[in-house]
């Protein structure tokens, strides 16, 4: 399997980025052919904060086209697969022993339905805890640099070196509450599972929850199942905010300043279209034009006003369930793999299986994988996630 741009040295301890995240002494392409070697002139920010705790970028990984997929399948170098499995190039580059920890962009949750699947640990922080200047820009109200790795203690450990403030981040959090995500208390006394979010998933993520819910009891967690019928709507509404937000921040591809340039055109609505035409896959055509007609005059107040307004409510609903419980527990996909033939049964089944991780990427919220299930917090609530994780490993060994 071709996991990466960039190989990893043979150095120990190695951290990879993926292929979303800058990096001046490596390719950036956000796995399309639209941006295919281009070099960046600087580092992200994550990349220069990762240096200076002396833990090195050693490779860069494959991610799926502007990271809207499933697991990383739509990459312009192609699809990663096992057996006919789908797989993600940073999770797997883990689980080979190859780097201990990746830090990658969740845009539309590959990151954690990777990880779940794969058995390793993630993290999605609060969002504008960890800068994402430098990263290449798809859904700027909601993708969130995140970390994933096989423990939980490598995988606090780099997150706690990229958390921080950033002026060059206009998303970027004051640096007090940036400090939160590393300081504030862990709190896990009872924890609400979501109904409505089992009613998808097959028997093995089911088996997933169930032993998770077992570990949780047996730490004196108290465990109960509600409903909320206003979070599952995280969906649609993320959907649209996604493809909206995807079709502007895409329009600078166009084959004139840098990027692919079409050879044969015309005149310059020709250069345009040809070259966004030959360079971008089918998805992302998708989402464009799904995004563009969202943003058009006759829908932009019923579509995309109203989804804004959903996000509001969602983050309310959300804040009412904290107020009994520290966290909300749900499925992070509905398989534990993903055959090809999924994908070419259902070209947008991303769209579908962001049901999962809709929730947390529409609010900010931070999000952890691990045992292969989610859990999503109060904002600034990491430690509480990762003391479930270490509850987790602490049985699971």
């Amino acid at each position: 399997m071709n996991l990466y741009l960039s190989k990893p040295s043979s150095q120990k301890k190695s951290v990879i980025v993926d292929d979303m995240i800058l990096t001046k002494d490596m390719p950036t392409s956000a796995g399309s052919k639209m941006l295919e070697g281009f070099m960046s002139l600087f580092d992200a920010e994550v990349v220069n904060k990762l240096n200076d705790a002396g833990i090195p970028v050693t490779a860069k990984a494959h991610s799926g086209e502007f990271a809207i997929d499933l697991v990383g399948e739509t990459s312009y170098y192609g699809a990663i697969t096992d057996n006919g499995v789908l797989k993600n190039a940073s999770a797997e580059s883990i689980k080979s022993g190859e780097a201990i920890a990746a830090v990658n962009l969740d845009v539309n949750g590959s990151v954690r339905r990777s990880a779940a699947q794969a058995g390793l640990v993630s993290i999605k922080p609060t969002y504008g805890t960890v800068s994402r200047y430098g990263t290449i820009p798809v859904v700027c109200s909601g993708e969130t640099v995140s970390v994933m790795a096989e423990n939980v203690t490598d995988c606090k450990k780099i997150l706690d070196s990229i958390v921080g403030h950033d002026d060059k981040d206009g998303t970027s959090l004051p640096e007090e509450k940036c400090a939160l995500v590393k300081s504030a208390a862990a709190n896990v006394k009872k924890i609400a599972i979501l109904k409505s979010m089992k009613d998808g998933i097959n028997e093995d993520v089911l088996k997933k929850i169930e032993k998770f819910v077992s570990v949780l009891s047996a730490n004196n967690v108290e465990v109960c199942e509600i409903d909320d019928d206003i979070i599952c709507k995280s969906r649609p509404a993320w959907n649209i905010l996604m493809s909206a937000e995807l079709c502007n921040n895409v329009s600078r591809y166009d084959g004139v300043k840098y990027g692919y340039r079409a050879q044969n055109f015309t005149n310059l609505d020709e250069l345009y279209t040809n070259s966004r035409t030959e360079a971008f896959g089918e998805l992302l055509k998708t989402a464009i034009i799904f995004g563009s007609e969202t943003l058009s005059t006759d829908n932009y107040m019923k579509v995309y006003d109203k989804a804004l307004r959903t996000r509001r409510v969602i983050v309310e609903s959300f804040n009412k369930i904290f107020e009994e419980y520290d966290v909300v527990l749900m499925p992070a996909s509905s398989s534990l793999e993903y055959k090809e033939e999924c994908v070419k049964e259902n070209k947008y089944i991303s769209y579908e299986e962001n049901f999962y991780t809709a929730p947390a990427s529409i609010t900010g919220l931070p999000a952890l994988v691990c045992g292969g299930v989610q859990f999503v917090g109060k904002a600034f609530s990491e430690n509480t996630l990762f003391e479930i994780a270490k509850m987790y490993e602490k049985e699971d060994k």
